[in-house]
């Protein structure tokens, strides 16, 4: 399993519309701030992976989550998912379509994006 954590802050250039918005907890930017791998047997409890998240020390709104496929019963390495993670880093950055993402607030609540 894939996973990175989204947090939200406000862009550099925001209208004072944009910077009204998103200190009432309306818009913002996504940023990576956390990615990580994770296989079955390591996958816990959504509130352990929110207890590890915390642990790092490192805010954050929104994860996003994909999985990965092994071969013949193996489950992908670490440095097989690496490629995967930056790619879902990558889509965050450019502002692509994050709707292929199971995604979810610090609550558990599922996000849909679209």
């Amino acid at each position: 399993m894939l996973f990175v954590f989204l947090k939200t802050v406000l862009p550099e250039d925001a209208t004072e519309d944009e910077i009204e918005r998103f200190h009432a907890g309306r818009g913002g930017q996504l940023k990576p701030v956390i990615m990580v791998d994770k296989t079955l047997d390591e996958l816990g409890s959504f509130d352990e992976l929110v207890t590890e998240s915390q642990q790092m020390g490192v805010d954050w709104q929104i994860v996003i989550i994909a999985g990965l496929d092994g071969r013949n019963g193996v489950a992908p390495t670490s440095e097989q998912a690496e490629e995967p993670l930056n790619s879902m880093v990558k889509a965050v950055e450019v502002g692509s379509d994050l709707s292929k993402f199971i995604a979810f607030d610090r609550e558990g609540n599922p996000i849909r994006f679209g």
